[in-house]
């Protein structure tokens, strides 16, 4: 079979595939599984009290991968969690918790920060744009709407 993919999307694949590795590298650099990196970073984005479904459609991470480090991270002593209405749970680090993400978390938000501030106001403004770009046109072309991408099982969307 020859070859389908042009040497742009072969590149642009690269540097994805790259950048998550990276992550990854970090999460384990820092001693924390991926899905606990990602919990945490969205709490750091969300703040206290925020709900497991608020981190599954910021983070695009199935719902239970999110339960699942959420309640590691709780037996672990670094969350807890406190009755909303309904079936809802609000989300709160403990002590170790906000420790852990000053230690662990906020380091390399600060890190992203400082890419942003060595670009050009106009660079950074073109890499979001860009991205958001592809990202609209490669659903629109294989018709998944992002309704259908928040939550819904982000491995459903790997299967593509």
């Amino acid at each position: 079979m020859e070859p389908v993919q042009g040497r742009k999307l072969a590149e642009y694949n690269r540097i994805h595939r790259e950048t998550e590795e990276l992550y990854h590298m970090i999460a384990l650099d820092r001693g924390i599984s991926d899905s606990a990196f990602t919990i945490l970073y969205t709490l750091c984005e969300l703040g206290d009290g925020c709900l497991q479904k608020d981190i599954c459609n910021v983070a695009y991470t199935s719902k239970q991968t999110v339960h699942s480090s959420i309640r590691k991270l709780e037996e672990e002593g670094y969350l807890t969690l406190e009755q909303g209405r309904g079936r809802d749970k609000h989300i709160y680090l403990t002590k170790a918790g906000e420790k852990l993400i000053k230690e662990k978390i906020i380091p390399i938000m600060q890190a992203e920060n400082l890419i942003f501030e060595t670009m050009t106001e106009e660079e950074g403004e073109e890499l979001i744009q860009l991205s958001k770009k592809y990202l609209s046109l490669l659903r629109e072309n294989i018709n998944i709407s992002e309704k259908e991408n928040i939550c819904a099982g982000r491995s459903a969307g790997k299967q593509l």
